[in-house]
């Protein structure tokens, strides 16, 4: 059977689960499909997929395997498109991750414009507070605030944000405003995971890092559930700069503590494709690329 072929049977088993549906989606007997993903095995030498009455399972090798079959069978579809003079038009299906804040406020309007453009492409975003692995779960681009490792992974310095102690003007007006990191312990602390839930806030002391233990009244899952309980002047919380912007343009929450605060996080666009990225990965990157390095609250 035709490698190619075979690569795509294999797949399809892959994403829909099992043999005969991936047989029902190709439109080819459950027969076919088998024979193709033990064709691949023998000529590995390597079992890509475990098997029982119920289920099938992707081994670790198999994993692997499917991941570079996605990327030749991209490579191969761009290959095709570019020479028939379709390279200049997007098409597919991309996946892109970020936190669920900047995910909202920043990707959110980047995506909807870049579909606008390329009426041929698709998007699914997942916006989660963790870290998505986009190789083991198959996304694209990722938007990232952090300090990089080292890794295969590309990455595009866009921007940086600050890590802020910030108020309503109410509360300040109430309880005082903190001069130094220690004065926080006299204060209604909002502690929210996506900065940071722990009980210790990290500040910079001159060229030293201080560390100051904090009993939170709240705590929170959600950084929009700390910025409405600092709004609500109930208490001081630690946010991202561009989680606050409009609310500092607007004076409704005010920085404390500027002249402590740590090094700014770097934000990068990440991908995995590298040179070989696809068409809609090249022209979605350079899009986001643009749209957040002209962001004056991200620089």
């Amino acid at each position: 059977m035709d490698r190619l072929q075979a690569m795509t049977m294999f797949l399809t088993v892959v994403d829909t689960g099992g043999f005969a549906p991936a047989a029902r989606k190709l439109k080819v007997s459950p027969s076919v499909v088998t024979r193709a993903v033990a064709e691949i095995e023998e000529r590995l030498g390597v079992r890509l997929l475990t098997r029982t009455t119920r289920i099938v399972r992707v081994t670790e090798a198999g994993a692997g395997y499917a991941d570079d079959c996605r990327r030749l069978l991209a490579e191969i579809d761009e290959a095709e498109r570019s020479a028939t003079g379709s390279h200049a038009s997007p098409r597919g299906r991309l996946t892109v991750t970020s936190s669920v804040l900047f995910g909202r406020m920043y990707v959110t309007p980047i995506v909807t414009s870049y579909l606008a453009r390329y009426p041929e492409v698709g998007i699914s975003c997942y916006f989660l507070d963790r870290v998505v692995n986009l190789v083991e779960e198959g996304v694209d681009v990722a938007i990232r605030i952090a300090e990089l490792a080292d890794s295969s992974l590309q990455a595009v310095r866009v921007g940086r944000v600050r890590r802020v102690v910030c108020a309503a003007p109410s509360y300040l007006a109430r309880c005082g405003v903190p001069q130094r990191p220690d004065d926080l312990a006299d204060h209604t602390i909002i502690a929210a995971s996506g900065v940071s839930s722990s009980s210790e806030w990290r500040f910079r002391k001159g060229e030293r890092t201080a560390f100051v233990r904090l009993r939170p009244r709240m705590t929170t899952t959600t950084n929009d559930s700390a910025i409405a309980a600092a709004l609500a002047g109930f208490g001081v919380t630690r946010l991202m700069s561009y989680q606050i912007t409009r609310h500092l343009r607007e004076g409704t929450l005010k920085i404390v503590l500027a002249d402590f605060e740590p090094p700014p996080l770097p934000v990068h666009v990440v991908h995995r494709e590298g040179r070989k990225a696809t068409q809609k990965v090249r022209s979605f990157l350079d899009m986001a690329i643009e749209t957040l390095r002209a962001d004056r609250s991200l620089n």
